[in-house]
Formats: C-alpha cells, structure tokens, sequence
C-alpha cells in the first residue's frame, strides 16, 4: 500500500512540475485557417492537439472521439500565434529610474507575472524577454513552460551587457548608489566582455543581449552612437556564438549599427538611424533589424507631462522625426525585417499596434504577419517548432475575426489563445 501510495505521489508531484500531461485530444473546429502567411486562408478545418503539439490537420470538420475536449472556433480565423522578439515583461512604462533603489529584484517576477497573461492574451505566444535583473525573467520562462504561471513561451536574456556607465548599466545617481545597483554585467575590454558572455551563459541566458550604443531612456545625454569598441563588440559576438548563443544589440546610431553588424551580431534592436552604409552591411552579413517602433509611440505619448527627465525628453523628440524611415530602406536592400516591439517602454498587450506601424513605415500587411510568425521563428531557430501551423508543431494558436493578411489591425483583438496546447483564460 504505501509502495502504490508512494507512486501516485510521485505521479502527482511529476505532472505538478512539468505541467505537461494531457488527459485528452483536443478537436478544434476552425472557421478559416491560415497555415502561414505565405498560403493564406484555406477555410474550414479541424486540428487535432495532443500532448501539446499539433498533431493533425484535416480539411473541413472531422467526426471527434467521445472523450475529446471539443473547441469549437467555427465562426474565427485561425493562425499561428504571434512572436515578440524584444519585450521587458519584468517591468512597466514610465520614467521613475529611481524604483531601482526601492524596489527588490523579485518584485520582477510578479510584475512579469502579470505582464505574461496580458501579452499572451493578445496573441503573443512567443516572445524574447530582451534584459531584466538576474534571474527575473528566467523564474519566468520556467512558469510558463511549467504552466505554473500563465503566458508565452520565453526566450531570455537575462541582463544586458554594457559599457561601464553606458546605456544598460545603472546611471543617474551618486558614484556609491550606481556601485550598490550594477548588474555585474558591465566590462571593459574585449577579455572582460568575454567573460561576461560565459558568465551570461552559465546563469542561464538564451541569447546575451548588448547596448551597442547609447539609449534613449538612460540618465545620461552623451548621445546615440557606439559605446563598445570594435574589439569588444567582436569578442562578444565570437564568444557567443561558440556556445550556441545568439546576440542581440540594442543600437540606434548608424555607426554603431554598422559596427555591431561587422562584429557579427545577429539582430538589431531598434536601427533608428540606420543609413545606408549601416544596412549594407547588415545584408551583407545576415543581420536582421528588429524595428520597435512601438516604443517610440509609446514613449513620445508621455511627452511632456512630467513623466521623464529633461535629458530623457530630449533624446525622445531628436529621434521621432526619424523613427520608421530605416525600415522601408532595410526592405528595399533586403535585410531582413522581424517583429519586436520593446513592450515594458509602453502598455503590455498593445504590441500587435507594430503591425500597422510596420505597414505605415513600407511592409505589406503580408510582410509584416510574416515578421510576427515565421521570419521571427526562423531569427530564433525555432522555424521548426514554431510560426506555423503545421504537424509536429507547437500548438501555439490564436483565434480572431477578419483576415490579417488584408488587414493587420485585426489582430489587435484576439478572442481566444492556446500556448503550447494550453488555454489562456
């Protein structure tokens, strides 16, 4: 007795933790299915999960087996679900740099709690959690594939490497006050910045995340342009990758995104003065520009109500005139383009507003779906488990009304979520 009472325990304890059993298939019955957004829709049909992953597709409605679980989405289009590849979910929008002295790194973890279920909510299944405090974001990406807490897979980084005093290191207080708050993640040198990398690697990072140049939120007015040198920015990149790691490089200045590339960085996280020189290289080298143009939405709508410092304010107002006119350049020269967002700068769950901003700034709403699914997939090399409808895959779906390959904005109400064959209420 206390050998099966033992067992069933261990059962329970095994399913509690993983949070992958499945008791059932699940039918979905499907109004209009969109495979990716090259096919576009196909019409009715019925997809098949089990254990998490979709395991058939089938034209039309199909008979379901007595003991499936039956959803019946007949009335909706349905897609892959969307993917974010640079979002903040441990934080919240405004300009009260000073929370750093006040509040503890785990309330992250609750703020990013909440943040998961809104942006799961609205249609994002997937998203790269591009710099949080040290273990935030990866006691989140836990939750969520545990299904102990509920939101969208995550990719993350971790904190971001920066210069000593540079964008993404602690600045804007007296010398004794930024040495108590560093990250540890700040080096100088192309040996330093290596073991950070390494550092990065063995606390759990999925991808380093740098701050190739300046940013427009720090506390500091020094400008936009590159802040690690050549050497450095080579040796992170080199270290990186020989532990199958990915690099993403916060950068705004044409200099330092053109350096950045060269250095081989994979992806650049905002490209706001990208020039022609600067995307040349980027095509030349693979390197993909993820636009965020919702951040500057998002931060030119606080504006001159008190909420940033004047030095913030000023560097938001230097790059709104400018902001989108590098991405319909980057289309024209074929680098290529995906979806990212820098959710946490504005509101959670206003992210699928870059779309029509993408759409604004040159992309067909094509190209831009595509930039949220598979081409995002694929700068993840995830292409194969994720960004499509297709067996064998993750079954990360979303259900709404209307045709998004006409028009975007239709995907800024999603009624229904499933992330990796679990429903999000």
């Amino acid at each position: 007795m206390k050998r099966v009472l033992g067992l069933a325990v261990a059962a329970f304890i095994s399913v509690a933790i993983s949070g992958s059993a499945f008791a059932q298939d699940q039918i979905i019955y499907v109004g209009n299915l969109i495979n990716d957004a090259a096919s576009g829709p196909s019409g009715p049909a019925t997809i098949i999960v089990r254990d998490g992953k979709i395991a058939e597709i089938n034209r039309g409605a199909t008979s379901a087996s007595a003991d499936a679980q039956v959803i019946d989405l007949s009335s909706k289009t349905v897609m892959a679900g969307l993917i974010d590849l640079h979002v903040h979910l441990t934080g919240d929008p405004g300009g009260d740099f000073w929370r750093e002295t006040t509040e503890p790194a785990e309330w992250g973890v609750v703020v990013g709690a909440k943040n998961a279920l809104v942006t799961a909510k609205a249609g994002f299944t997937t998203v790269r959690e591009a710099g949080s405090s040290q273990y935030s974001a990866f006691s989140l990406r836990r939750g969520t594939a545990d299904g102990v807490i509920p939101g969208p897979r995550i990719i993350a980084a971790g904190p971001a490497l920066a210069i000593v005093g540079g964008h993404g290191d602690v600045s804007g207080f007296t010398e004794d006050v930024n040495d108590l708050l560093t990250s540890g993640y700040a080096c100088t040198g192309a040996v330093q910045c290596a073991e950070k990398v390494r550092k990065a690697s063995r606390a759990g990072a999925d991808i380093i995340k740098i701050t190739a140049t300046g940013g427009v939120l720090s506390q500091q007015g020094r400008g936009l342009e590159a802040q690690f040198t050549n050497e450095e920015m080579q040796s992170i990149a080199t270290t990186a990758h020989s532990l199958g790691l990915k690099v993403m490089a916060h950068a705004h200045g044409a200099r330092g995104i053109e350096a950045a590339s060269r250095a081989g960085i994979d992806t650049i996280e905002h490209g706001t003065f990208a020039d022609e020189a600067a995307l040349k290289v980027m095509k030349a080298n693979g390197t993909a520009m993820v636009p965020t143009l919702m951040a500057f939405k998002g931060v030119s709508e606080g504006l001159g109500k008190g909420i940033y410092t004047p030095v913030v304010e000023e560097k938001i107002r230097m790059t709104l005139n400018t902001v989108g006119k590098a991405v319909a350049s980057a289309k024209r020269l074929g680098v290529p383009i995906v979806f990212g967002t820098d959710a946490g700068v504005f509101e959670h769950g206003r992210n699928a507003e870059e779309l029509q901003l993408m759409v604004d700034a040159g992309l067909t709403p094509r190209e831009a779906v595509a930039s949220a699914t598979t081409l995002a997939a694929k700068a993840l090399d995830m292409e194969n488990e994720i960004g499509r409808i297709a067996v064998g895959y993750s079954a990360d779906l979303i259900a709404f009304d209307g045709n998004p390959l006409d028009d975007v904005t239709v995907l800024e109400k999603i009624d229904w979520v499933m992330v990796r064959g679990r429903i999000i209420d």
